[in-house]
């Protein structure tokens, strides 16, 4: 078994992590996962939460708010649909959207309501997380 693989996580406005690493917990949408070296593959849609690699360097952690991961023996690819270092940005940025998702889940009902809390009680325990 390898010890490291490749890791890339990219938003549409820029790369944020490229490099060897030994783990990334991926926050998905059936429930958090750990990919690492020799994993099985697989592609998994994401949910608002915290992102970490594990790497020589050590530890780095990242907000997600969304998008797809594909995870092969070799590496990790994670598109987001937009992702943050954690810290003060991350928490800005977090907080702004779900004031958006609040407020379109008071606008509408059913399904989309449902969906709409239930990706704003992922905001929630994010932002609590940093």
């Amino acid at each position: 078994m390898a010890d490291t693989m490749q890791f890339d996580l990219v938003s549409p406005e820029r790369k944020l992590a490229s490099g060897a690493v030994r783990a990334v917990q991926i926050p998905a949408t059936e429930g958090d996962l750990t990919a690492m070296p020799d994993h099985a593959p697989m592609i998994t849609t994401l949910r608002p939460g915290l992102l970490t690699s594990e790497g020589p360097e050590g530890e780095s952690r990242f907000v997600v708010t969304g998008g797809f991961a594909e995870i092969t023996p070799a590496g990790t690819t994670v598109l987001a649909e937009r992702a943050f270092p954690a810290g003060a940005e991350a928490r800005a940025a977090l907080e702004a959207i779900l004031a958006e998702t609040r407020a379109k889940a008071a606008t509408v009902s059913g399904p989309e309501k449902d969906a709409l809390d239930k990706t704003a009680g992922d905001l929630e325990r994010t932002i609590a997380a940093l």
